[in-house]
């Protein structure tokens, strides 16, 4: 067997999960030549929450960033992550937008989407998927793998085999709380192994402590490629750290192949910054720690902060343990969706809600209602009329793929915006984050006006936090 891969993750979710996805395009070009160098299977540059926040805290074009990144990588596959029919967003969008965000995102420099669907439903991932196939780009489908009485081996490998009939080129297991525990991942890659031909990566946290063993046995099963963040942006709630997987794999089978001087020349890079954001108080030393009610209540570390804060707003942090004993039962109830963005912040507030106002359901926030009437999809297991009624009365559940009830929106997009439209990709960045993409739009325009008239040193433009 070839040895196994790794994708970097320190230019993505790495600094997403640690530092709320601050890091500037300044801080990553000066070392972008030497990540070229590895010889990584991918590094996972661009998507997720880079996009929102390139825009909204960092005054950068996310499509200048990634064109940027492409110019220094001329080796390496550049990866993005990509919500389905949510794009980059929280919500739906029509197919034109999706199939014209996914055009761009190839043309300016990625090769390979990881297409994921908060609920596994594969109708939200039809549209991007054609569309990465058809701009000549590779289409991982992702897996958001979690636990219930449902979701077990037979589970995963039927919907494992969904995908790959659909076309994907690589199936991911997608961890996103680091719940997956090593046995149980050597059971699931050697059955997935035997059940489907496509390559198999392995996404997970590092947040309950036990990510780099899961990759150990899945890697002795045959997992193909796994995910990792150079150690000064590793451990905690970001990924297993890049250089011990590849001193522990060196002289086996599985060896990357990788130079750990060159590793360590990265890791030297980013050791300054990370400690900049420990200082500036952005990196907060208890995400590096292991979290283990992680694994006890299966709830990602990010939704654990979230709950603490919303219960101190309501004067209620007493109830944090009803609140963790309250969120499986309503899991439950929503037919067992797993708990990854948006849907885990979605659980979580009606949790509080139950438990704080004493009746459950008494309050419905609207984006549950919007959930079981189906417009975020279908839940593993149908959701009972009596919870139904409860949260949404008589209304009607959508049993279609919900974006064919959207009417296409470009245009429309196109028209509301033309007054700020510089490039092409404007009309995408708007659609995604219409109000911030407009704020960026008025600043960039400051920016040339200064530029072009004097005004200002190029030296001196800030990013502001």
């Amino acid at each position: 067997m070839a040895g196994v891969k790794i994708t970097e993750t320190v230019l993505r979710d790495a600094h997403q999960s640690l530092i709320a996805t601050r890091m500037k395009i300044e801080e990553m070009v000066p070392i972008l030549e030497a990540l070229d160098q590895v010889g990584y299977h991918s590094l996972e540059v661009w998507g997720g929450a880079t996009f929102d926040s390139c825009l909204r805290f960092l005054n950068e074009d996310p499509w200048e960033r990634l064109r940027t990144i492409r110019k220094h990588v001329k080796n390496t596959k550049l990866q993005m992550l990509l919500r389905g029919q949510n794009l980059l967003g929280y919500k739906h969008y029509a197919d034109d937008v999706v199939t014209e965000f996914i055009y761009k995102s190839i043309a300016n420099g990625i090769d390979i989407i990881r297409i994921f669907d908060a609920l596994n439903d594969v109708r939200n991932l039809e549209t991007a998927l054609k569309a990465t196939k058809k701009a000549g780009g590779h289409a991982q489908v992702a897996i958001s793998y979690t636990i219930s009485p449902v979701h077990n081996i037979d589970y995963y490998l039927k919907l494992a085999k969904e995908m790959e009939k659909m076309g994907a080129d690589s199936i991911c297991v997608k961890d996103m709380a680091g719940i997956l525990t090593p046995y149980n991942a050597f059971e699931l890659i050697t059955s997935l192994k035997k059940s489907i031909k496509a390559p198999i990566q392995l996404h997970t946290h590092y947040t309950s402590g036990v990510a780099s063993m899961t990759y150990i046995k899945a890697i002795e099963a045959g997992v193909d490629v796994v995910d990792c963040a150079i150690s000064p942006m590793a451990l905690g709630t970001s990924q297993p750290p890049t250089e011990p997987l590849v001193a522990s794999l060196q002289g086996t089978k599985y060896d990357t192949g990788y130079s750990l001087e060159t590793l360590n020349e990265i890791a030297e890079h980013f050791m300054p910054i990370r400690e900049n954001y420990i200082k500036s108080g952005q990196l907060d030393p208890k995400l590096l720690g292991v979290d283990i009610n992680t694994l006890v209540y299966q709830v990602p570390g990010g939704m654990l902060s979230n709950l603490v804060s919303q219960l101190n707003m309501q004067n209620a942090s007493h109830k944090y343990e009803e609140v963790l004993k309250e969120i499986p039962r309503v899991r439950e109830e929503l037919g067992y969706p797993p708990l990854v963005t948006p849907l885990s912040q979605m659980v979580g507030t009606q949790a509080v809600f139950n438990v704080v106002l004493g009746e459950r359901y008494k309050m419905v926030p609207k984006e549950i209602k919007a959930y079981v009437k189906g417009e975020y999809g279908r839940p593993a297991v149908a959701i009972s009329e009596e919870i139904q009624r409860k949260i949404i009365g008589s209304e009607e559940v959508i049993t279609g793929r919900p974006a064919d009830s959207i009417a296409s929106q470009l245009n429309g997009f196109q028209k509301e915006m033309k007054e700020f439209l510089e490039q092409e990709e404007d009309v995408l960045s708007y659609a995604l984050f219409p109000q911030v993409a407009i704020e960026y739009f008025k600043y960039r325009r400051a920016q040339k006006y200064k530029i072009d008239s004097g005004c200002v040193d190029l030296e001196q433009k800030t990013h502001p936090v």
